[in-house]
């Protein structure tokens, strides 16, 4: 990695800095990119998407993941090996609990290995646990922001429509089973990276960490509650703009 670029990526080594935003779409790219100093464009290739500029001096970047756990272990993988080591997904859920509204933000604490990616990387017995120190900043970031947000565990799964359309797949009664379950057990969104991301950066030792904006809730929706669709993800990504200061500035401090 250091005297070739990545093979995905297409960056080398002293292209990136330690911190890493981690959208899913290419097309929220620049858009995270305009909250950096100095940001350049750096290299698009397939779902990946690099721009790094700095915050408060430090080197940062952003890179898109495509959608799901094996394209988002490959970005994973390939930053860490230039040099990334701490990274905080930004991304849209749909929300599974009643009290998560269209337009909040959760923090994920953990989440739901509802995947293929992560078997690759560990035995099921080990949990997709995000990076204590990640979470600490999102949350303070999002209280100095004053946004409408939640902590705690996400599901994490495979098929988008395996959730939107369960009762037509082949494995249905598995699907509507652990649904309920989920629900029961007070799991608060559905999103299909960070179990993967969460369990990649334990294998390789660096930080993980994951803000979602909520786009709507289809338990909300099938009670008749309010539940306007809401596209805007730009509160999740002042909370991991905040987020990051914080923790570079914790990281020059040596805390």
């Amino acid at each position: 990695m250091e005297s070739e670029k990545a093979f995905h990526l297409k960056i080398s080594r002293g292209d990136v800095g330690r911190y890493s935003i981690l959208p899913g779409d290419p097309g929220r790219c620049e858009k995270i990119a305009r909250y950096f100093d100095g940001a350049m464009f750096l290299s698009s290739n397939r779902e990946y998407t690099v721009w790094t500029g700095t915050l408060d001096g430090e080197k940062v970047s952003v890179c898109s993941t495509g959608i799901g756990g094996p394209s988002s272990a490959i970005a994973i993988e390939e930053l860490a090996g230039c040099g990334v080591d701490t990274f905080i997904r930004v991304g849209t859920c749909g929300g599974l609990n009643e009290k998560v509204m269209s337009g909040d933000c959760v923090v994920a604490t953990a989440a739901i290995r509802q995947d293929g990616t992560s078997r690759e990387y560990a035995p099921y017995e080990f949990p997709a646990a995000a990076d204590f120190s990640v979470v600490s900043a999102l949350v303070s970031s999002l209280e100095e922001l004053g946004f409408s947000y939640h902590t705690g565990i996400v599901q994490s799964k495979d098929s988008f429509y395996g959730q939107h359309s369960p009762e037509r797949m082949p494995t249905s009664q598995e699907l509507l089973y652990k649904w309920e379950c989920w629900k029961r057990l007070g799991v608060l969104a559905s999103e299909m990276e960070s179990a993967a991301q969460f369990v990649v950066g334990s294998s390789l030792g660096v930080r993980c960490g994951a803000v979602f904006h909520t786009v709507w809730n289809q338990e909300r929706a099938k009670l008749g509650l309010p539940n306007p669709q809401d596209e805007d993800t730009d509160k999740a990504i002042r909370a991991a703009i905040g987020a990051l200061r914080i923790l570079i500035a914790k990281d020059k401090a040596g805390k």
